[in-house]
């Protein structure tokens, strides 16, 4: 086996975390929602080969610093880069037919001792970079033969048995599986990585499904990263875009496939390890965060939406209730709302600007990322865009990551958001947000 590579210790990547976060209350947060659960089914963790074998240590470290905030996570593996330098040294040729690969009975060897050994190199790194990890290659996955003349020793997973998994989970132990399966007479077949994913899905039933890969998440027609896919409104037109080629369309097509077996709540975030912790404990996260979702609805006419809703949702998301006529009072530019209305975006105008009247997200729809795709509709809209939030706001932490600018007067803070602009050249507009009466009533 390979000699390990020194691993970063779990303080750092801990004092990385809240060095981003400039209020605790956010991890607090996600971490009380987490706990809530059972912790084999907390999350579900994909690790592409290619991760392993680049970048060892920052995984390893990564899933270390969950356990040390008592998380326990499932992780699948898969050993791409790996099997095709194996089974090329092997003299056998690597062929795939419609994205899985073709496994004759000579590969089997080959592929059982090349995942077996990246699974207990990722077991050997998590415990030297400080976690608890049980090394579990097979064992979890009843399989049969898909096309044994096309694929040859293909298996599509018929159970998943989690016996082994819990066991782990009471003990304290991620458990790190391997994508190899058994037939019912007990042979090794070769399982895809996204397949296996699924299936462990569809048994666990997760909060959190995560894929670990080296670009950090979904990319769009310009290389930079998607933050939201909500796939109840994006799916379609993402799969008729000329920019999505076919591996990205065969990615989203298995997220909606996985996310279809789950419950609404559920979402899948694509991120590299480095930044898995603030993916799952801030609410900015960081990759690409895809929900099955619901749809948001953009709209200038406030009579086409619920007031009563609306002002519900302000008095729970800010713990307090609008002041009396604020709905009636108020000169709607664009508003918007998710079907369930528990997040929405307000804006009104303010010299010449898009002015955001209220940001108002419930704390289980944070966690469902249906803030953050209230934001991006938001900011799609209003590149150039100014706010106001009390200095006490918890979510300003957020707004200083999204903002170009701010400036802070007594207990308000005016944030901004636009290319190349200084408070100089915004002044009167941040003036007159400064002098805009409260709109919530006092404690």
């Amino acid at each position: 086996m390979s000699q390990q590579p020194p691993a970063p210790p779990v303080r750092q990547t801990i004092v990385q975390l809240l060095s981003q976060m400039r209020d605790g209350k956010e991890i607090r947060e996600y971490l009380h929602r987490f706990s809530g659960v059972d912790q084999e089914r907390f999350a579900v963790i994909k690790v592409g080969g290619a991760v392993i074998q680049d970048d060892l240590a920052g995984l390893a470290s990564a899933l270390a610093f969950l356990q040390s905030v008592g998380l326990t996570p499932v992780v699948v593996h898969g050993g791409g880069p790996q099997l095709d330098a194996a089974l090329s040294d092997a003299g056998i040729e690597t062929e795939r037919v419609n994205g899985l690969r073709v496994t004759r009975d000579k590969a089997i060897p080959i592929i059982r001792d090349t995942l077996t050994e990246a699974n207990l190199s990722l077991v050997d790194a998590i415990r030297h970079a400080g976690g608890r990890a049980a090394a579990i290659p097979r064992g979890v996955f009843e399989a049969k033969i898909m096309d044994a003349e096309t694929l040859g020793r293909v298996g599509e997973p018929t159970r998943v048995r989690l016996d082994l998994v819990a066991a782990a989970a009471r003990a304290g132990q991620a458990s790190i599986l391997a994508c190899l399966g058994e037939t019912e007479d007990g042979c090794i077949v070769n399982v895809n990585a996204d397949v296996a994913v699924r299936a462990l899905v569809h048994a666990l039933q997760p909060y959190k499904v995560v894929f670990l890969t080296g670009t950090g998440g979904l990319l769009d027609e310009e290389g930079d990263i998607l933050s939201s896919i909500n796939l109840a409104t994006d799916f379609d037109d993402l799969m008729q875009a000329d920019w999505v080629n076919g591996g990205m369309q065969l990615k989203l097509e298995e997220i909606k496939r996985l996310l279809d077996d789950l419950p609404l709540s559920s979402s899948v975030s694509i991120t590299k390890p480095s930044e898995l912790a603030r993916e799952l404990f801030t609410h900015a996260g960081a990759g690409t965060l895809v929900r099955r979702g619901e749809r948001i609805k953009a709209t200038t006419d406030k009579a086409s939406l619920d007031a009563g809703k609306i002002e519900a949702l302000i008095e729970r998301a800010f713990g307090r209730k609008p002041i009396a006529g604020y709905w009636d009072a108020l000169s709607l530019d664009q508003a918007f709302v998710t079907d369930s209305y528990r997040a929405a975006a307000i804006t009104t105008t303010l010299g010449g600007w898009i002015y955001l009247d209220k940001f108002a997200v419930l704390d289980d729809a944070r966690g469902e990322g249906l803030g953050r795709a209230v934001w991006h509709r938001l900011v799609e809209y209003a590149p150039r865009l100014i706010w106001r939030s009390r200095t006490t706001n918890p979510v300003n932490g957020f707004y200083f990551d999204e903002c170009d600018g701010a400036v802070r007067r007594g207990e308000w803070t005016v944030f901004w958001r636009g290319d190349n602009i200084d408070l100089d050249d915004i002044r009167d507009v941040v003036d007159q947000a400064f002098a805009l009466p409260a709109t919530l009533e006092t404690v």
